[in-house]
């Protein structure tokens, strides 16, 4: 027969059990506690400068759309400048097509004069989109191209174009280099501060066309003239935009546009300042 235990026995016992549990939660407790302590003091703080400097470099992003030049075979009834300005960071603007024009143009007057460029500078102007000019070289002699030169700043000066831009394609005398020159030359006395040249780069090796005193340079190359940026210039020139398709598609205009962009090689924002001016914030 069992020995029987005395209730107060029991009582005693898990009395004890209850205690020595309660003493190890509060000690177990108090261990998480101090190593939650340690691990907020490793979690490393977020500063205001840090936040501020984050948000400094969003700003300071720089978003560039494609550069458009037009001329009046870009007819503005065929184009929603509303719609067009707002996928563009600029415009260049066929002011003059050269003293020796075809008369079969339907783009330009017999003088030169770019049939549609008053529209198309004053609807850009008016949307904020800055506008810069050029004109075709059709001078034959180192006099024409002078004549050329004051006839282009005459028609464009009125608009205070951001840049003007003297597009070199053909070979009209036997010295082009002295040609070009005298174009620019002129200009500059005529009161243009900001002075480009439009060139091919092998037309510019075979003509012997020195772009030294130009103010920028703009080439074209096409790559596979997709419509859309593929390949990066091959040349060691110091040239600041490239036409890089004649086949670019905009909305606001249904019709192919040449499209252009700063080269690679340059800062963006700071190339784009210098060929269209402060950036707006």
């Amino acid at each position: 027969m069992r020995r029987r235990i005395k209730p107060v026995i029991v009582f005693v016992f898990f009395s004890l059990l209850a205690i020595l549990f309660l003493i190890g939660k509060t000690h177990s407790d108090n261990v998480l506690k101090e190593q939650l302590s340690q691990a907020e003091k490793s979690i490393p703080s977020v500063s205001s400068s840090s936040t501020t400097k984050a948000s400094t470099k969003e700003k300071e992003e720089f978003v560039l759309n494609p550069i458009i030049d037009v001329s009046g075979w870009q007819l503005p009834s065929e184009i929603d400048y509303d719609t067009l300005s707002k996928n563009i960071s600029g415009a260049i603007v066929r002011v003059y097509g050269g003293s020796q024009i075809s008369k079969d143009s339907n783009a330009a007057y017999t003088t030169g004069i770019d049939k549609s460029f008053k529209t198309h500078i004053q609807e850009f102007q008016k949307r904020d989109v800055p506008v810069a000019v050029y004109s075709y070289a059709l001078g034959r002699t180192e006099k024409e191209m002078r004549s050329e030169a004051r006839t282009f700043y005459k028609n464009a000066a009125p608009y205070k174009p951001t840049y003007y831009w003297i597009d070199v394609e053909e070979k009209t005398m036997s010295n082009m280099n002295k040609g070009v020159k005298a174009f620019r030359e002129e200009l500059k006395k005529l009161g243009a501060k900001n002075v480009g040249i439009y060139i091919g780069t092998y037309f510019m090796t075979e003509q012997n066309i020195s772009v030294k005193g130009f103010d920028a340079v703009w080439i074209p190359t096409y790559g596979s003239d997709s419509g859309y940026y593929d390949a990066a210039p091959q040349t060691e020139l110091d040239y600041d935009l490239h036409q890089y398709t004649s086949q670019g598609y905009l909305s606001g205009f249904d019709n192919p546009l040449d499209l252009n962009q700063i080269a690679v090689t340059k800062d963006k924002k700071k190339t784009y300042q210098k060929l269209f001016g402060k950036i707006k914030e």
